[in-house]
């Protein structure tokens, strides 16, 4: 089973990336779940989502707390949450960031994109936030956790918008590992 936390701030997209995860994985044969973990919080307060993929029955239904994958919708989070906490040796951090000298270091990959400068250039902004969860949609396809085509699938599926699926296609094309 593959357990993926996303941290994002609220009115980012974290909770609804986590949804669309889960939808591609589902549009390809998998099991999957996503849940958000989150109070009474406002806009702009962090805001934990987790996301299973398996290929079996998934029968739990908790917060993961040794995720395979984290994936970071805002690099400030950083400083105020350590992100990496349980995430397995040899897993994968993925943040949208252009600073790479704030990533931090530890027994785990790094990969970036810049998600933010993604979808400001189409203009996916929505109450003056962009639009962050179609185009990291298209990294974690081109980092091999889905098929870009069941991402393109669950984003389509999802909005009318043409630009989330040009937006996940550029994250596809500007991911560094």
């Amino acid at each position: 089973m593959l357990e993926i936390r996303i941290h994002s701030r609220g009115g980012q997209g974290g909770v609804t990336a986590s949804k669309l995860l889960a939808q591609a994985a589902f549009i390809e044969g998998k099991q999957s779940t996503a849940f958000p973990l989150y109070g009474a919080e406002r806009r702009g307060a962090p805001v934990m989502s987790f996301t299973r993929i398996s290929d079996d029955e998934i029968k739990i239904s908790s917060q993961i707390y040794n995720p395979d994958i984290v994936i970071v919708l805002d690099d400030s989070i950083m400083d105020l949450v350590d992100v990496t906490q349980g995430l397995k040796p040899g897993g994968l951090l993925v943040v949208n960031t252009k600073d790479i000298d704030k990533l931090p270091k530890g027994n785990f990959n790094v990969a970036t994109v810049n998600v933010t400068d993604i979808a400001l250039s189409l203009g996916l902004v929505l109450s003056g936030n962009p639009i962050l969860n179609t185009p990291i949609l298209g990294a974690m396809a081109k980092l091999g956790v889905i098929k870009l085509e069941s991402a393109l699938a669950a984003i389509k599926e999802t909005f009318d918008d043409e630009r989330n699926v040009q937006a996940a296609k550029a994250a596809y094309e500007k991911v560094v590992v």
